[in-house]
């Protein structure tokens, strides 16, 4: 299996970076390509090469660099694509986090939601598939919810 970490160059060292996480299939990739504008090909089947994707990206004015991590289900890993995405968020210190979360399977997500709260890094929840959620009959109460976990 090969790594491939995002490598800093001297302009995005400089550039506040913003990793997206979450569980495999939540649309992580699809949002990486919405906020860059870079198409990535997405795979999650155990085996294949772990990549880590990183674009940049202009958010309220300022520049940022995103960084699109492997799909996991747990930041305790057991799995190569989980430690690439553990050893990321350990090794910046001033990294920004969104988590993509699918709104129909939300408990699953959580777990992930709280070993990121644990870590103490910021963190913005997006939940994503909220149309496949509807349509199953599940409701989020997206201002408890937001009150619970005390951030966005």
């Amino acid at each position: 299996m090969t790594k491939n970490r995002p490598r800093k160059t001297a302009a995005s060292e400089k550039m506040p970076r913003i990793a997206l996480v979450g569980n495999p299939n939540v649309g992580k990739s699809v949002i990486f390509g919405w906020m860059t504008g870079q198409y990535v090909t997405v795979s999650n089947f155990p085996g294949t090469t772990v990549e880590v994707t990183q674009g940049n990206s202009s958010l309220g004015g300022q520049r940022r660099v995103i960084v699109d991590t492997p799909g996991i289900n747990s930041l305790i890993p057991m799995s190569e694509d989980e430690r690439v995405t553990r050893d990321i968020l350990l090794e910046d210190e001033d990294l920004q986090v969104i988590q993509v979360c699918d709104a129909k399977n939300l408990r699953r997500g959580l777990m992930i939601t709280l070993q990121l709260a644990e870590m103490e890094k910021p963190v913005v929840l997006v939940l994503n598939m909220a149309d496949e959620a509807k349509e199953r009959g599940v409701a989020i109460d997206h201002r408890r919810l937001e009150q619970s976990l005390e951030f966005p």
